[in-house]
């Protein structure tokens, strides 16, 4: 556990009994605000569920869709937020609404390689990784501030949820941390151990190094390697025995209205590239094509998990129709340009999809 921080984090690839306690607790806290505020809470009204996906400089897919569905007027408040690498960075603010739009867009627009990474080639190859992220780590500093550690404390507080995914690397496990009960805890490492989180999960293993973090087990103290969390999943939403376990818990189904919208920070069909015979190239090409089919079996295991569950699925991904050079990571150039392509699509009114393209193929097989 993480000192002084009870619920800070979940282990759902095996039980899930303290993450359905938790959702216990959310929803109580979300009935009493909604009863403080003179609402109705019987029926509560719909639960609007967002998970932002990994994807590196496209995560400006995400930032523009999101500054465009505000302009459009029908972006709702969600209940929960979830995000993966790029997505960790863009979920907090994400989760705080509108009025930091700004930030995801600045953030994911105007930084290049050097804002973001410190290549140090010598030092890598007997070290940790091939560059540090001091640089990320400094803006995630400049953003996530005492206020807006309290500002995410008090969304908490109403039975919102945020969460982000990393990788324990030791432990070969993914971990879903609970970043509002983080926020709510006022304890006096709050705000490194939220920071910590979002660049733990933006962290890619190898390519940088890792984040330690201090935990307690059994009275002892351990540090724990955390690296990115699409090293298992592209991007998450909840556990498909979530409400089946949650009825169980409860005695009662849940009666509300679910609404499921999911952000890929990229393309969904394979796109050409030739490989050079060289050894960095061939791994380096190898893993694109790996993460590709991970993050569109995570799309539909999200999709059949929504369908099980009665929810309205909708999906947005990066479409053919965007061409635009991309020379390096981080080239602000193209960020801009799949910003401004998002945006315009988000602000027209975007058309979600309402079935991944692979369940899509398999009704018309």
């Amino acid at each position: 556990m993480i000192p002084g921080i009870p619920n800070a984090r979940f282990w759902l690839d095996h039980d899930l009994t303290a993450f359905v306690r938790s959702m216990i607790e959310d929803a109580r806290r979300e009935s009493e605000a909604l009863t403080r505020a003179g609402m109705l809470t019987d029926p509560l009204p719909p639960v609007h569920l967002l998970a932002i996906s990994g994807g590196g400089d496209a995560g400006a897919f995400a930032a523009g869709l999101l500054g465009g569905w505000t302009v459009q007027g029908t972006r709702p408040e969600f209940k929960v937020v979830t995000g993966v690498s790029a997505g960790g960075l863009i979920a907090p603010f994400a989760f705080m609404g509108s009025r930091y739009d700004d930030v995801i867009r600045s953030v994911s627009t105007t930084i290049g390689p050097g804002d973001v990474f410190h290549r140090n080639l010598l030092t890598g190859l007997v070290g940790d990784g091939m560059a540090d992220s001091k640089p990320l780590s400094r803006i995630i500093a400049k953003y996530v501030t005492p206020e807006f550690l309290d500002a995410v404390a008090a969304e908490y507080a109403r039975g919102r949820i945020l969460q982000i995914g990393t990788t324990d690397l030791d432990a070969g496990r993914p971990v879903t941390w609970n970043m509002g009960a983080i926020a709510a805890s006022k304890t006096p490492g709050a705000l490194e151990l939220f920071r910590k989180i979002m660049l733990a999960s933006a962290s890619v293993p190898g390519a940088v190094s890792p984040v330690m973090f201090d935990v307690e087990i059994d009275g002892k103290h351990f540090q724990e390697m955390h690296v990115d969390g699409g090293v298992f999943s592209q991007v998450f939403l909840y556990p498909p025995r979530s409400l089946t376990e949650l009825q169980k818990a409860t005695g009662t189904p849940l009666r509300r209205e679910i609404r499921v919208y999911v952000i890929r920070n990229g393309r969904l069909e394979p796109k050409w590239s030739e490989t050079k015979r060289r050894t960095l190239r061939i791994g380096g090409r190898a893993i694109s094509v790996l993460t590709q089919a991970q993050g569109i079996n995570d799309l539909s295991r999200i999709y059949l998990t929504a369908k099980q569950d009665g929810a309205d699925f909708n999906l947005a991904y990066v479409g053919s129709d965007f061409e635009h050079p991309h020379e390096e990571e981080f080239d602000t150039d193209y960020m801009k340009r799949l910003f401004e392509y998002s945006y315009t699509l988000g602000a027209k009114g975007y058309p979600w999809h309402k079935v991944p393209p692979s369940e899509a193929q398999l009704r018309h097989e």
